[in-house]
């Protein structure tokens, strides 16, 4: 009966950790070894840019009192933000700067390339 018991024990062991094996590189770390479309042409602040910064920055630092004193939300907030460095700075985790979004993940190294790509080509509303 013990043999049968720890026989039973050792499958539902090697089926539950078999189970939580996952392959897909860019599903587990965000980027893999899957290319960034969305960084093709040029990036646009309202289609690309502002619908991350809504889902990641914008419930904290909108408002009367926006996290950190750092107000985002309009074009002129984001744009003096980008231009200091503190928009790439922080969601690249960069040293120096406080990683953001605070509490969750690293924004994948596509999004983050969508930033850096509007920020370099000079911040435009578009």
């Amino acid at each position: 009966m013990k043999i049968i018991f720890s026989l039973i024990a050792f499958t539902l062991c090697l089926v539950f950790l078999d189970s939580c094996y996952y392959d897909k590189e860019q599903v587990l770390y965000h980027s893999g070894g899957a290319a960034c479309t969305d960084t093709a042409g040029t990036v646009s602040y309202a289609q690309k840019v502002v619908p991350m910064l809504q889902q990641f920055c914008y419930s904290c630092h909108t408002g009367s009192f926006p996290s950190g004193n750092i107000a985002m939300g309009t074009y002129a907030n984001d744009k003096v933000i980008a231009q200091n460095g503190k928009l790439y700075g922080t969601i690249s985790h960069s040293s120096g700067y406080i990683p953001m979004p605070q509490g969750m993940p690293q924004l994948s190294n596509c999004q983050i390339a969508v930033i850096k790509k509007w920020v370099d080509s000079g911040i435009p509303n578009n």
